[in-house]
């Protein structure tokens, strides 16, 4: 096994660990961290592949979105951030170990010429985010429309699973606003003048 292939099934391992942490750490802090590995990690597999666009992007897009994602999290979810604060410093083993983890597989992906690795020659003009593109859009167009669709109802399923347990939500029903009639809002109410209105009308 040469070391391309070691590093690209150690990789695997890490990202498939990282993402059964994700899912069943039970600290929000811990899942976060997870997420986070796991996202360089699939990036460190995509720069093996020779997809640095598709790198840079998930580094620079989902890692840096999952903490600003963490904290509307802690900030909808009405969590103790007391109680997270007190427990700062115990997160500090599992945050070493993510960053230790994360330096180990930029060493391995920057230097891997250096342990015998070799980069395949490419012709002159050649771009693999013009080819990513052309296979993304015309031979993998259908999964690639899939995993949107899955991707969209997954959004859904997570806004309803938010919202169904709150007491406090107004709900409006867009059909009966539209069906409403003016004779079911205004009332119009022919009230007799008061003695004392009848007199002042009278003086003036």
């Amino acid at each position: 096994m040469d070391f391309e292939t070691f590093v690209f099934y150690s990789f695997g391992a890490i990202l498939v660990a990282s993402g059964l942490r994700v899912v069943t750490a039970r600290n929000p802090v811990h899942a976060a961290l997870a997420l986070v590995l796991a996202f360089f990690t699939a990036a460190g597999l995509w720069i093996l592949l020779e997809a640095e666009f598709l790198a840079i992007t998930l580094v620079l897009v989902y890692v840096g979105a999952v903490m600003v994602l963490f904290l509307f999290v802690v900030m909808m979810l009405d969590l103790n951030l007391t109680k997270l604060r007190e427990g700062f410093w115990s997160y500090l083993p599992v945050a070493v170990a993510v960053a230790a983890i994360m330096g180990f597989e930029m060493v391995t992906v920057l230097y891997g010429r250096s342990f015998g690795s070799q980069a395949v020659a490419e012709p002159a003009g050649y771009s693999n985010t013009k080819a990513l593109g052309s296979l993304l859009y015309t031979q993998y167009l259908y999964p690639f429309e899939v995993a949107a669709v899955i991707l969209l109802v997954a959004i859904v399923a997570a806004i309803a699973l938010t919202m169904r347990h709150r007491k406090d939500t107004k709900y409006q029903n867009p059909a009966s606003q539209v069906a409403v009639r003016r004779q079911d809002r205004v009332r119009m109410v022919k009230m007799k003048a008061t003695p004392r209105a009848a007199a002042l009308e009278s003086k003036e």
